[in-house]
């Protein structure tokens, strides 16, 4: 199965995320700043000037220039700064960010928010991922990133200022088209990605997915691939990096908030994913989403207006 195949696809429709934006604005002179120890996922792209990317562990900074963006998944150690050298840009301080200025011929202009990844699917398949993935403005296979960066440009150049809804959107947007490319361009990668790679399990995650009421079993899935029951569990816990079981609750739940996003019931929510007791699907739920499926669909409820 190759990399841009139906079923990746599906699972990287399935990325379900919020982004956010805490700056946007412009530095110059000597400074750095990071958004490390907030345990969250972060991302800066650069609309004007340049800076340098530092990451405890890399020997070789990065320089990020105009168009480019760095996108990190991971809470690193990290700083971006004015300096190129990791010991100096340590020692600059951390400043106040002014309002971009397309005029100016110094500093950096800078778009910075955070990624909420939802639990569950997204976790998993977010796990599987590098820490940090940087798009260039340079790449010739980023087409579709390019034209969203484009419009994060004009967004970021509109007066009286951006919308920061708009970017938080074009922000996502970007992050996926990206993503797309990254996995399309990384055979290596394990996770979820790696088991719809292989046919002999690819087959099994569409039936999951397809057919998450199923009464399925360590036994019914390696039948599904004709590997015994042993040799299934091991072989798919070495490629997915996670056991088959886990792999199916985090499918069923997936499949489970969407019904209850729709306003159905917790019962009708957890007969759907092959759950008889309603006990039973609620810790499962609950262990899956971080929440009960009743205040779930509370919450969604709420945003919806119903």
């Amino acid at each position: 199965m190759n990399s841009s195949s139906p079923l990746i696809d599906w699972l990287l429709a399935s990325l379900e995320l919020d982004a956010s934006i805490f700056h946007v604005g412009r530095y110059c002179g000597g400074w750095h700043a990071s958004t490390h120890g907030l345990a969250r996922s972060s991302f800066h792209l650069v609309v004007q000037g340049h800076c340098w990317l530092h990451v405890d562990g890399h020997h070789s900074p990065q320089k990020l220039d105009s168009g480019d963006a760095v996108f990190l998944l991971r809470d690193l150690k990290y700083r971006l700064s004015n300096e190129p050298d990791a010991e100096t840009a340590s020692r600059q301080p951390r400043v106040e960010m002014q309002t971009l200025d397309g005029a100016a011929s110094d500093g950096v202009g800078l778009v910075c928010g955070f990624f909420h990844f939802q639990s569950g699917l997204s976790s998993l398949i977010v796990e599987a991922l590098p820490d940090l993935i940087i798009l260039r403005a340079n790449e010739p296979s980023s087409t579709a990133a390019r034209s969203l960066f484009e419009l994060i440009l004009q967004e970021c150049q509109r007066q009286p200022g951006p919308s920061p809804a708009l970017l938080e959107r074009l922000s996502h947007l970007l992050f996926l088209y990206v993503l797309r490319q990254h996995v399309s361009e990384n055979l290596a990668l394990g996770g979820l990605v790696a088991v719809a790679r292989q046919p002999i399990f690819a087959s099994l995650l569409e039936q999951l997915i397809e057919h998450p009421e199923r009464a399925w079993s360590l036994e019914s899935m390696a039948a599904c691939t004709g590997l015994s029951r042993s040799a299934f569990f091991k072989r798919f816990n070495e490629v997915a990096g996670q056991s088959p079981g886990h792999v199916l609750l985090a499918l069923r739940m997936r499949h489970a908030s969407h019904l209850l996003r729709a306003d159905n019931t917790v019962e009708f929510a957890a007969n759907a994913v092959g759950y008889q007791s309603i006990a039973a699907f609620t810790r499962a739920f609950n262990k899956a989403m971080g929440m009960q499926p009743g205040a779930y669909r509370k919450q969604h409820q709420g945003r919806l207006g119903v």
